[in-house]
């Protein structure tokens, strides 16, 4: 797949900054999706490949754990506050994956590779959100089914697919 130019942009209330000036990501990351009871999946298009859609995802930070890594990531892209809802949903399952060529100068020398982990968060119903507009351009709700095929990522994908499957389980254990 090819992906359009990247459009410079940073994180609601960051101050701009010289290229080169940001420090080097961890390669590993957050996936938190985002759906209802009745499995209505959140969305985000990204503001630098517009008609690219995914769920929330971002980078650890050092000295944050997984789960403050997806509930940041979660406020800052949407302005959800998770532990409003019961906080995230640890998946305990991760993707290896490619970090494409285009993106590797954000990481150490020689890194290729990212790790990204797998949350969930339910929330009552299709919320409004507050998008950090250097990242996403719009959103939208939709039954997983319609959700899963939307994304670019394989990941994302895969983690909408398993969905139905992953919400009975939490029900049964509860």
């Amino acid at each position: 797949m090819t992906l359009p130019p990247r459009v410079a942009g940073r994180r609601r209330g960051e101050p701009a900054l010289q290229a080169g000036a940001l420090p080097y990501k961890l390669p590993v990351s957050t996936l938190v999706l985002v759906h209802t009871s009745d499995l209505r999946v959140l969305l985000l298009e990204r503001a630098d490949y517009p008609g690219f859609w995914q769920s929330v995802t971002g980078s650890q930070e050092a000295g944050e754990t997984l789960v403050e890594t997806a509930t940041r990531e979660l406020r800052e892209e949407t302005g959800l506050e998770a532990n409003a809802f019961g906080g995230v949903v640890d998946w305990k399952h991760t993707n290896e994956y490619a970090i494409f060529p285009r993106w590797r100068h954000r990481y150490p020398p020689g890194t290729t590779r990212n790790t990204e982990h797998v949350f969930s968060l339910e929330v009552p119903q299709p919320l409004t959100v507050e998008l950090a507009p250097a990242e996403h351009l719009s959103y939208v709700w939709l039954p997983w089914q319609e959700a899963a095929p939307k994304c670019f990522s394989w990941s994302n994908r895969q983690a909408i697919e398993e969905l139905p499957q992953r919400v009975r389980v939490e029900r049964i254990d509860r």
